[in-house]
């Protein structure tokens, strides 16, 4: 499919790594008055290069992609090109996983199992500079993002979290990163404590269930 045409107002790139999305996406936008698919896009550095040649004004993001996930691609385009309007497209309707989007710069949050009509609307809110987020998710939103229970990580305590959820054991870790294994358990610990979790089986079913960012 050539996901371009020749006149519109809203340029946008269409990111998701399931090809029939992508289709329906570009398909659906390029029907709407005022917008225009200037490309698509399959994985999260796809997306950085596109960004880079395209310069859309828009950017629907899908989160879940392997490799490069849409929240770190997201934080890499805005970095640049802090001018572009991100809407995060995500099948998770937890209140962190909007946050998660939000703090990433993302202007707009929209759930796949959303009506059509509500993504062309959150693309005209947030080309018009306002934020929008499905009203389905519950989630509270303003100007003051919450911040995320993983924010009162520690570097060195994402360090370990990355590699206990990686299948590391205690020592292993431990050797990795020149620590005693009595100093990687206090760090497992601490973690335990700052995220409400009550052993490692759940530790790694947390960081997992809201992807934590520990790279």
């Amino acid at each position: 499919m050539n996901c371009s045409s020749a006149t519109a107002s809203i340029r946008i790139l269409v990111v998701d790594d399931h090809g029939i999305v992508r289709e329906g996406l570009a398909a659906l936008l390029e029907h709407q008055d005022g917008m225009q698919v200037v490309g698509c896009a399959a994985t999260g550095e796809e997306a950085i290069r596109a960004a880079q040649r395209l310069m859309p004004e828009v950017i629907i993001m899908d989160l879940m992609m392997p490799d490069l996930n849409g929240i770190d691609a997201t934080r890499r385009i805005l970095r640049d090109f802090p001018q572009t309007y991100v809407i995060a497209l995500s099948a998770c309707q937890n209140a962190e996983h909007v946050y998660r989007a939000l703090r990433a710069g993302a202007r707009g949050y929209v759930l796949k199992t959303a009506a059509a009509a509500e993504l062309v609307g959150a693309v005209r809110a947030v080309a018009a500079g306002h934020q929008y987020v499905s009203p389905a998710t519950g989630a509270v939103v303003s100007e003051s993002v919450p911040k995320s229970p993983f924010e009162r990580l520690s570097t060195r305590e994402r360090e370990v979290l990355r590699r206990i959820v990686a299948g590391f054991t205690s020592s292993d870790i431990a050797q990795h990163l020149s620590l005693s294994r009595k100093t990687v358990d206090t760090y497992r610990g601490r973690m335990m404590v700052k995220l409400g979790v009550p052993n490692r089986a759940a530790l790694i079913r947390f960081a997992l269930e809201y992807e934590l960012p520990v790279a």
